[in-house]
């Protein structure tokens, strides 16, 4: 049995990994396109949109202070993973009649890198 074989293979599933982790750093340059609208981290105010530490976990349209449309608040949505992936590729798509005017992202390995990004939140706006 030759060894090289089983060798290249583990290599190369190791890099075909790798392309498909999360990275914070790249999601917080997507977040460029958030920023117009959202903020994150310890000074981080409700602005266009409501700010987002802690998203994940949370539920839709409870940060205390914003205005959140009708249709955010009854959305029933808890930010997870698939929720998050799901609503930024088309946010009126996924809730008619939110105010959030952003055309969406479709890229699967930017959303990851943005949900890795955030995710480095808590509640409080401090690193985890």
């Amino acid at each position: 049995m030759d060894y090289r074989i089983y060798a290249s293979l583990a290599v190369f599933l190791l890099v075909g990994s790798a392309a498909h982790a999360q990275d914070a750093a790249a999601g917080e340059k997507s977040f460029n396109k958030c920023r117009a609208c959202h903020q994150v981290g310890e000074t981080a105010k409700n602005s266009v949109g409501p700010e987002l530490n802690g998203l994940f976990g949370r539920k839709s349209g409870s940060v205390a202070g914003y205005n959140y449309s009708e249709a955010n608040k009854n959305s029933n949505i808890t930010w997870d993973d698939a929720v998050f992936t799901d609503y930024i590729k088309d946010p009126k798509g996924r809730v008619p009649g939110t105010k959030m005017a952003f055309a969406g992202i479709k890229n699967e390995q930017e959303i990851k890198d943005l949900a890795a990004f955030l995710k480095q939140f808590g509640v409080d706006g401090k690193k985890k």
